[in-house]
């Protein structure tokens, strides 16, 4: 019995190679599609324009009140009727307050003994022009003007390292700056009316509570009276 079958007519010799080219055939047909975009032409854009600006807008019908007309003002009567006074008005007779020369004056009040006080007022006199600076504690046996400004200064500096203290809340907060501070030794030696202007309200409180500190001191002279004196000084709020 002889064997019909051509034993190179194998259908399943190359079945790995078609399914390879067909496989990449429909990858790459799916990946045309996705990459597929449509575009608006311009005939459609030009078409929805023109329906967007020739569409009409509708204007309410208002209707016009009509107010009536005022009232016409009421006419004076024709006859005026005079009548006359039934009863009697008895007249108040006003004294005169004016003195004569006939009258006597008991006690005359001189102008001498009255007594006129003089108020001094408190002049602002800047601390560079000031004729006598005020005296900080430690600075009395100093015998120039000179001398007492710069000891002056320099406790003021000594007062705010001593008394210095960084806002804990600034300082977590990463906030520096400088505060500048404006503020005045009255006529007693006190430190009144501080001003501040600073980066930040922290800053400008602490600068506030430094100066505030500031111990009472011998008043500033000017022409031999006590002065009201103005002082400035910044202070450096700086991150190390």
């Amino acid at each position: 019995m002889e064997v019909k079958k051509n034993p190179k007519a194998d259908l399943n010799r190359n079945s790995g190679l078609y399914f390879v080219i067909g496989l990449t055939i429909v990858l790459f047909a799916t990946w045309r599609m996705l990459e597929h975009k449509t575009y608006v032409s311009d005939e459609e854009f030009v078409n929805v324009l023109n329906v967007m600006d020739e569409m009409d807008e509708e204007v309410p019908i208002t209707e016009l009140i009509k107010t009536p007309p005022p009232p016409p003002p009421p006419t004076t009567p024709d006859v005026i009727e005079v009548v006359e006074d039934i009863e009697e008005v008895e007249e108040t007779i006003i004294e005169s307050t004016e003195s004569s020369q006939d009258t006597f004056v008991e006690e005359v009040v001189s102008v001498d003994d009255v007594d006129v006080g003089e108020e001094e007022e408190e002049i602002l006199v800047p601390f560079a022009v000031i004729e006598n600076v005020p005296v900080f504690p430690g600075c009395e046996n100093l015998g120039s003007e000179a001398e007492r400004k710069a000891c002056f200064n320099r406790k003021i500096q000594e007062h705010i390292q001593k008394n210095f203290n960084y806002p804990k809340t600034a300082l977590e907060m990463g906030i520096s700056g400088r505060v500048f501070v404006q503020f005045e030794i009255d006529g007693t030696g006190k430190v009144s009316g501080i001003r501040k202007r600073g980066p930040d309200r922290l800053l400008e409180e602490e600068a506030v509570r430094i100066i505030a500190s500031l111990p009472q001191m011998k008043p500033g002279m000017q022409r031999g009276r006590p002065a009201k004196v103005g002082y400035s000084i910044p202070i450096n709020f700086m991150m190390q």
